[in-house]
């Protein structure tokens, strides 16, 4: 077992790119149909018990993924591959304990989660089903990160095709079957379906990984078990305690919204409603294009886990720079586009109105979070968790603290939401861009990496409207408008950049 042939990060990033637009695009077509046939009342009790579901992840899952793909890359790069197996079984050891406590505490308590702290009994059901999708995830996500670790992208990004399209099928089936339902039996149904889903990804990706591990061999010594010990709270405690005071606070943050607009004047059935349709329409319209950042972020960790335990650190300082570039050539483009067409994709794509209200500072906010995230990574990458959780958590509370303030007032409403992620991203992107600058002696090339890509999206997107304002008013259909300006757009955008010197080649040049 080695990582002498760990991918490029170039070919790494487009391929999970393109396996993640493929997963997402299913995952985006499940989600239009969900939503059409629960409404957007019963989405939103879905979206209620999600945030329990990200707090028990974050508890057990988190923090161990960060472990085991940081120090199965760096053990491979020191070809101890004992060691890296090791690792992995440390973990799943870990996982079962971790989860037993909080299993046992969402199954005595839900009806006091789903009425004092989701604010609405009708989730309990779901709240009950949660705990074992909790465990099969987190079984799926440590030989995932395992195989990332190991340099092995394929088995774990064909796994994640498979698992939308049998998570579709599970929940769809499910819900075909079964409908009509009370909310709380709906909301059940869909979880007992992502349970059935997991049961499929766990399975796969345990056979698969047994199956490289048994073709490859395993060399160097074993790590002691006080030693390995230690490497894994190190990683992962920082990572797991930052992902669950941020989830904590996420998920306080969601769960109060419906309430604070209720304060503020809404009935109870338009205010569920109305998170529903940011929470599982909006947003995930505008986390379509962020595929390529959740793919830069799975290899960029273990890259550079792998580049601090050679010593390499003008490579670590390459890696980083050409990660930041590629993300604002990327998502920027996608988030002008999404501004000016969101509402009209929307309309057609969840049958509701509603989901263009607030595009373009929730586009912004997402922008700023995908750079906070490779920062992020970097940072984890280069073995500072520590600070990266810190950050992290200062700007979870900014955000929480914001919503608390204006959502609950008639003149912000959702809107005060969309604010505070704003100030959130913001911040989290001087924080974390500081501190791997100065960690690393990092000196990002401003123009290159930002003001190019950011004067070529704005005229991208100031084209797009005008351009999809004249069809409209020439009596074309909508979607075929947008699709006309996303042609339009892609070019005049490549042309833009390459008018201020910055070439297609030059992108994703992000070599091993």
């Amino acid at each position: 077992m080695h990582a002498d042939s760990r991918p490029s990060m170039l070919y790494g990033t487009l391929f999970l790119t393109a396996t993640g637009m493929v997963a997402q695009f299913f995952g985006f077509l499940y989600r239009i149909f969900l939503s059409r046939l629960i409404g957007a009342e019963t989405m939103g009790l879905y979206q209620l018990i999600m945030p329990v579901y990200s707090v028990l992840l974050s508890v057990t899952v988190v923090g161990l993924t960060a472990a085991v793909s940081n120090l199965t890359s760096g053990y491979l790069a020191q070809h101890r591959g004992r060691a890296a197996e090791q690792t992995l079984s440390r973990c799943l050891t870990l996982l079962i304990s971790l989860l037993a406590v909080p299993t046992v505490l969402v199954l005595l308590f839900s009806d006091s989660i789903s009425v004092y702290l989701l604010g609405d009994a009708r989730t309990r059901l779901g709240l009950m089903l949660l705990p074992p999708c909790v465990l099969l995830t987190g079984v799926e996500n440590l030989h995932k990160h395992a195989f990332y670790g190991a340099g092995q992208i394929r088995p774990p990004a064909f796994a994640e095709l498979a698992e939308q399209l049998v998570r579709a099928v599970a929940v769809l089936g499910l819900l075909l079957l079964f409908l009509p339902q009370n909310p709380e039996r709906t909301v059940g149904l869909i979880v007992m379906g992502m349970a059935l889903c997991e049961v499929f990804s766990a399975v796969t990706l345990t056979l698969l990984y047994r199956r490289w591990r048994s073709r490859v061999s395993a060399r160097g010594e074993k790590e002691p078990p006080r030693v390995l010990n230690r490497k894994i709270t190190h990683i992962a405690l920082p990572v797991g305690t930052t992902a669950l005071l941020g989830n904590l606070m996420g998920s306080v943050c969601a769960i109060i919204i419906p309430q604070k607009l209720v304060e503020g004047g809404m009935k109870v059935s338009d205010a569920v409603s109305a998170f529903g349709v940011m929470f599982g329409m909006t947003l995930p319209l505008l986390s379509l294009p962020t595929s390529f950042i959740a793919a830069l972020g799975l290899l960029l960790v273990p890259s550079l886990a792998e580049s601090l335990a050679l010593g390499r650190k003008e490579e670590i300082r390459r890696r980083i720079s050409n990660a930041m570039l590629a993300t604002s050539a990327l998502v920027l483009p996608a988030m002008a586009f999404l501004s000016v067409l969101g509402p009209t994709l929307g309309n057609a794509m969840f049958h509701n109105g509603d989901v263009g209200h607030f595009l373009l500072p929730l586009a912004i906010a997402m922008t700023l979070t995908c750079y906070q995230a490779v920062l992020s990574c970097a940072l984890n990458g280069v073995g500072k968790q520590p600070i990266s959780a810190r950050n992290a958590l200062i700007c979870a509370a900014v955000e929480l603290v914001i919503t608390l303030v204006t959502v609950g007032r008639p003149e912000f409403g959702l809107g005060g939401y969309a604010v505070a992620s704003v100030c959130s991203a913001a911040l989290g992107v001087m924080l974390d861009g500081w501190v791997v600058c100065r960690v690393t002696g990092l000196r990002l090339r401003i123009f290159t990496c930002f003001t190019a890509p950011g004067l070529a999206a704005l005229l991208m997107g100031l084209c797009v409207n005008l351009l999809f304002r004249t069809l409209i008013n020439l009596n074309m259909v909508g979607l075929h408008a947008a699709l006309i300006c996303l042609i339009f757009g892609m070019l005049l955008y490549l042309c833009a950049l390459s008018a201020q010197g910055i070439h297609a080649t030059s992108l994703f040049h992000l070599q091993k």
